[in-house]
């Protein structure tokens, strides 16, 4: 199994990370990636860029250093009611929206409350894919929101970062969402979650993982660029023209 799309990528905007795109786009390209998604924290994020940041991607070539770039964001879920921190007249600018619990947005408070969130956010149909759900901090009803979220058309997202350490306690918990979203139908996401150029494409964690739950190829739209693209499609996101030789 080989992904050639990352879904989730941070630069020097999100004022804690530190490569720009231009170094991550060549990182993407040495490691064989095809496509790469570009998603700084959104605003409620402390140090992220202003709303104009992600209303201005328009600027950003469609191909850098041959891989083909996503304008995107990792939004905050902000609260239960499942609101992420995008204006709407933003929001279709952009290609993909990830949205993510962050401590410093939303404070870790009960399993009903956060499974409640994410119900709401994956309802809303404003986003493309959760980030990082096996945060131990964030515990929720695996299997109510994994079903919500196959329904939906809402990609679930294997964090390499998270189980190569920034979020302890994670691999365990990610395992079990692998199983029970394989079990409902889920379509997987893979993200590296990079904050240096050098993590861009590491998908080792994320790839051991899938092979031990043994989650079909089918099921992970990053392994294929034309399976990634289909997935936007289906999602009602504008045809990309320039990536249409990848399709």
């Amino acid at each position: 199994m080989k992904f050639v799309v990352d879904t989730h990528s941070h630069t020097v905007s999100s004022g804690h990370a530190y490569s720009t795109v231009l170094e991550n786009a060549a990182a993407a390209a040495e490691k064989g990636l095809q496509l790469l998604c570009v998603t700084d924290h959104a605003s409620s994020m402390p140090g992220a860029p202003h709303f104009w940041h992600f209303a201005n991607q328009k600027v950003l070539p469609r191909f850098l250093h041959g891989v083909g770039i996503l304008r995107g964001v990792e939004a905050n879920i902000m609260n239960a009611d499942g609101e992420i921190d995008i204006l709407p007249k933003v929001e279709e600018n952009l290609d993909w929206i990830l949205a993510s619990f962050h401590e410093p947005v939303f404070t870790p408070t009960s399993r009903e409350v956060h499974t409640q969130a994410l119900l709401n956010v994956i309802h809303s149909g404003r986003v493309d894919a959760l980030g990082h759900l096996g945060n131990p901090n964030f515990d929720f009803d695996f299997e109510q929101v994994l079903a919500a979220a196959a329904d939906a058309n809402v990609l679930i997202e294997i964090n390499n970062s998270s189980l190569s350490g920034s979020r302890v306690g994670s691999q365990p918990r990610c395992e079990r969402i692998a199983e029970i979203g394989k079990e409902v139908g889920v379509k997987f996401t893979t993200g590296s979650d990079a904050h240096f150029a050098y993590d861009v494409g590491k998908f080792d964690s994320a790839l051991a993982l899938f092979e031990k739950a043994k989650v079909d190829e089918s099921s992970i739209v990053t392994t294929s660029a034309s399976r990634f693209l289909d997935f936007l499609h289906r999602r009602g996101r504008a045809p990309i023209s320039e990536f249409q030789p990848l399709r």
